[in-house]
Order: C-alpha cells, then structure tokens, then sequence
C-alpha cells in the first residue's frame, strides 16, 4: 500500500512540475501589444503559435492547422483579447470602449472578425457564443510573399487611421481602427 501511494505522489508531484514548466515557457509565448495616441489607446494580449513547417491556413482535408470556415481563437492558448479604452469604428462599425475576446473565421479571401463580449476564456477551444458578440465585421486577406514564422499582431499608422494587422504564414489582413 505504501509502494502504491509513493508511485501515485511522484506521479502527481510530475505533474505539477510538468504543467509549472509549461506556465513558465510556453509553446506559444503570450504576447501584449498596443496603440497610444492622444485620441487611442488599444491593446492586444495574446499567445504568438510557430509555423513549425505545418500548413496554417486552408482546408481541412489538406490538414491546415487553421481550417478556412472554422473558428480559430485567433493565436493560441487563452482567447485573444482587444482592448479600447475610447468608442471607436472598427472596420468602419462602432464599437464602444471597453474589452473584448477577439476570435475569427478565416477563409481564402477574408476573415470574419468577432469580438465577444465575454473576454476572459482560458483555453478558448469550442466556439463561443454567438449570442455575446457584440461585432462581427468582414476583412479582406492580403497574401505575401515571405513566410512568417510566428503568429504576429502589429498596430500601424496611416494617416488618421490606426490599422491592428494580424499576420501568420504568407496571410495578413488589416482592421481600420478610427
């Protein structure tokens, strides 16, 4: 009996020290981004997955990590989230301050672009509800010709208008943010 409750707390204390070791260095590093102006300020927090020679984006029987038409949490790990601390037009479609879970739905020539009012999902991996979406817009994918190794979300400026870019592979799309 002894020998059976040592085996069983050397495998619990293994698992422990697994699942540390994984807080510690994830796969997928979390990363925070963000946007500050005197009239924006927007931020991102999110889980940066690698390539690792893996086909990302297409259709499902090809084996694509991120099948077209599927919900992707938009990164890895704990659901992505978008932050504004003012109301704004994103993509052209008012969107009041606040925090948000930012998921989508790639396809070959656009994403459709959600963000949930429910913001804090660890472990965003079944669909959310779509009854707490509180945007849902339309994004046009624009391919490159390099490969990016690892799932990268920037804020650029264009004149008056703040594009948040989600890039990954040979994919990237840019949502308007005024």
């Amino acid at each position: 009996m002894k020998n059976v409750l040592k085996i069983i707390g050397v495998l619990v204390l293994a698992f422990i020290g697994y699942v540390v070791y994984m807080l510690i260095n994830p796969v997928s590093p979390k990363e925070t981004v963000s946007y500050s102006s005197e009239n924006a300020n927007f931020e991102v927090v999110y889980s940066r997955p690698f390539k690792k020679d893996r086909l990302i984006f297409g259709s499902e029987e090809d084996g694509a990590l991120v099948p077209f038409g599927k919900y992707w949490r938009t990164g890895a790990n704990a659901a992505t989230t978008f932050e504004t601390k003012s109301d704004v037009l994103f993509n052209g479609e008012k969107l009041r301050a606040g925090k948000y879970a930012l998921y989508t739905f790639p396809y070959e020539d656009s994403w459709t672009v959600a963000l949930s009012s429910k913001s804090d999902v660890f472990f965003a991996v079944s669909k959310p509800d779509s009854k707490l979406d509180v945007l849902k817009t339309s994004v046009k994918v624009k391919l490159v010709e390099s490969s990016l190794e690892q799932f990268t979300v920037e804020f650029s400026q264009d004149s008056s208008v703040v594009n948040m870019n989600l890039m990954w592979d040979k994919t990237s799309l840019s949502i308007p943010l005024q």
